[in-house]
């Protein structure tokens, strides 16, 4: 069973970046489709961005631009860049899979969240 330890969050100023990481245990992720999710203080969890297998990519429209995500399958991690942060991107950020794009079964497994706080 994969699972996933986020970490990379803290506080930033408006205008920052930061390197955000879900580190892969279990499997390798390179089989996974997978995402990053946020959810702000009393909002619902929303997609940030979205990649497959086939490093095909799909990012929220409030996110595009500045936000990247890849993958550093020599490390098994999953990566979100961010630049430009914005107040409004405060949230606590989760990493998730999706899908075994192998053996074509559904997933929903998560990891526990990173908080990124953007402030002046």
């Amino acid at each position: 069973q994969v699972q996933l330890v986020e970490s990379g969050g803290g506080l930033v100023h408006p205008g920052g970046s930061l390197r955000l990481s879900c580190a892969a245990s279990g499997s390798f992720i390179s089989r996974y489709s997978m995402g990053w999710y946020r959810q702000a203080p009393g909002k619902q969890r929303e997609l940030v961005a979205r990649t497959t297998s086939r490093l095909m990519t799909d990012y929220a429209n409030s996110v595009k631009g500045r936000f990247t995500i890849c993958r550093d399958n020599a490390n098994n991690t999953l990566l979100l860049l961010i630049s430009s942060l914005k107040p409004e991107d405060t949230a606590v950020y989760f990493c998730r899979v999706d899908g075994d794009e192998v053996s074509r079964r559904k997933m929903d497994l998560w990891g526990q969240g990173t908080l990124v706080t953007v402030s002046s």
